[in-house]
């Protein structure tokens, strides 16, 4: 089967590279360093005995951030690669660590630069976050005597269901893994039933909730909302197409009764950045762009955060942060950034990504759900008039975050557990 897959793969190759060539007439990064996705030009021995960590984008670049610092701390003998595969999740790597570790794009899923890419970089293990699931790349690391391990793995029913489909594919794969760290039971029994061996499947929650406000993100979010002053906003944060309407919608809503109002915008891709900002001109709302280093005056109502690696900040400016991928069915992205500030959290319904956590933040009276622009508006007038609902929903928020601490500590010991098999 995994042979059917990887004939697939090579056939796709020039769709594929076509399909970076079209991504990078918005976002020219895409454009740029493309062999690494095909491992060429890397020498054998580049790297010896690496600790190797795969993300995707800039999600989850930022959870993994006080994993890599760890581990870098606990084993400095260990040369050490991340790996992403957007332009963005580079970006940060390299903004967040420098030259601490080595950093390339992931090879596309072809069994010669999966091999290419093992002879250079060398690693003795390999830890892949969230649902970076991949039959070569499992299978070319543990044939190269790497120890494979997913750290905060998550699988909604969704994307169960669709892995159950291909069970000559995935079983394999899955029994490949030494050690699996999930996020809850459930998850754990999906992985189990997908093939996983049970012994080596640990529910220890989701490291998302040992996030840190450090205090360049502190004093970066006191900075700006200084620059702000004294005026209620809200923060709508990484949204998609389809969602930026809706969201305009209500914002132009809250004006009618509270005219003072700013609202900060943050499109999830940069290659939206420009486009948002014309919709946003269109709306007939007046436009700062942080990326312009524009100052926000009194007749600004709408802050366009066009920048990257800055969210977490953001989120500390708001009094009430809707977080999007939710209003269309995307599936959600991270409740717990906004509520580690102790913020309430308003958000759409689709959060089939975020499932656990919705549920506890829900269950704490600290996340608010709504359908559309008019349930956002009606929700978020709500919070402005009653202080005391922000501030309730604001700390149970917090609390949710604090109770849930640990999966760090539980992941790290369990990678430490397995490179004592390697080192």
């Amino acid at each position: 089967m995994r042979t059917f897959y990887s004939v697939i793969w090579y056939l796709l190759l020039p769709f594929l590279f076509l399909r970076l060539w079209l991504r990078g007439r918005q976002a020219p990064a895409y454009r740029q360093r493309w062999k690494e996705r095909m491992a060429w030009g890397y020498r054998p021995g580049t790297l010896k005995n690496s600790l190797w960590v795969h993300a995707v984008s800039v999600g989850e670049t930022l959870a993994a951030v006080p994993m890599i610092e760890r581990l870098l701390a606990d084993y400095p003998q260990m040369p050490l690669l991340v790996t992403t595969t957007t332009p963005t999740g580079s970006e940060r790597v390299k903004a967040l660590f420098g030259d601490r570790v080595t950093h390339v794009y992931c090879p596309w899923e072809l069994p010669t630069a999966l091999n290419r890419f093992l002879r250079a970089f060398d690693p003795k293990m390999v830890i892949v976050l969230e649902t970076e699931l991949w039959p070569n790349l499992c299978a070319a690391a543990k044939r190269h005597g790497a120890r494979l391990m997913l750290m905060n793995g998550r699988l909604s029913e969704k994307s169960y269901r669709g892995y159950s489909k291909f069970p000559r594919l995935v079983r394999p794969m899955m029994a490949r893994f030494d050690a699996l760290a999930v996020q809850t039971p459930v998850e754990r029994e999906r992985y189990v039933a997908l093939g996983a061996w049970p012994e080596r499947v640990h529910a220890i929650g989701s490291v998302k909730f040992d996030m840190t406000l450090d205090d360049t993100v502190r004093q970066g979010a006191d900075a700006l909302r200084a620059m702000i002053g004294e005026r209620p906003v809200w923060i709508a944060a990484s949204t998609h197409p389809g969602e930026d309407e809706p969201v305009l919608a209500a914002h132009k809503a809250l004006l009618e009764t509270a005219p003072q109002t700013l609202l900060v915008l943050v499109p999830r891709h940069p290659e939206r950045f420009d486009g948002v900002a014309q919709l946003i001109r269109q709306q007939g709302l007046g436009l700062a762009r942080r990326s312009k280093q524009d100052t926000v005056t009194a007749d600004t109502q709408v802050y366009l955060a066009d920048t990257m690696g800055e969210l977490l900040m953001l989120f500390g400016v708001a009094d009430v942060a809707f977080v999007g991928g939710s209003l269309v069915p995307v599936g959600g992205h991270n409740l717990l950034e906004p509520a580690g500030w102790g913020k309430p959290v308003v958000t759409g319904p689709h959060l089939h990504n975020f499932t656990a956590i919705s549920g506890l933040l829900d269950d704490a009276g600290a996340l608010t759900l709504v359908e559309d622009a008019d349930a956002l508006a009606i929700t978020l007038q709500g919070l402005f008039r009653n202080p005391a609902q922000r501030q309730h929903q604001g700390q149970a928020a917090a609390a949710v975050v604090e109770a849930n601490r640990g999966a760090l500590e539980k992941g790290l010991q369990l990678i430490s557990e397995q490179l004592k098999g390697v080192l």
